[in-house]
């Protein structure tokens, strides 16, 4: 078990869970959630990179979303794809980013994360509605870094 993943209880794992699944119920968008404790660079940077590891540029519309956090380094960045770039306002990402960190600020990641995914899923409803043949494309399991 890493670093990162002992940082959350399963209780607390499941709620972040529950959030996203949540949150994706009324789009065809998608959230993924990748947790480490260290970023050693850009914190852009190697979001971007996980973004593309975890394949989530393969999404038929391009409405993928990543939430990244590195814990003991104090990082995190969320970043969509082009369908998602394409049609939200220029401040979204610093709206979402803002009302994380105010949890973040206080040790509570749980619901920070949790209230960074209900962000994201009420815009990618409004963008990328639920479709009847609507799948779920990605995993709503939380990706833990290996430390």
């Amino acid at each position: 078990m890493s670093v990162a993943e002992a940082s959350f209880t399963p209780e607390q794992q499941e709620q972040i869970v529950a959030s996203i699944r949540e949150a994706e119920k009324h789009t065809s968008g998608e959230i993924r959630l990748f947790i480490e404790n260290k970023c050693k660079e850009d914190v852009l940077d190697r979001a971007a990179f996980i973004f593309k590891k975890l394949k989530m540029h393969e999404t038929a519309e391009r409405n993928g979303v990543l939430i990244y956090l590195a814990l003991a380094s104090r990082k995190f960045a969320v970043i969509g794809d082009s369908g998602i770039h394409s049609k939200v306002q220029k401040d979204f990402w610093h709206v979402v980013k803002t009302e994380m960190q105010l949890h973040f600020m206080k040790g509570d990641f749980v619901t920070g994360l949790a209230k960074g995914a209900a962000l994201i899923g009420q815009t990618l409803h409004k963008n990328f509605p639920y479709r009847k043949d609507d799948k779920n494309e990605l995993p709503d399991d939380i990706v833990f870094g290996k430390d």
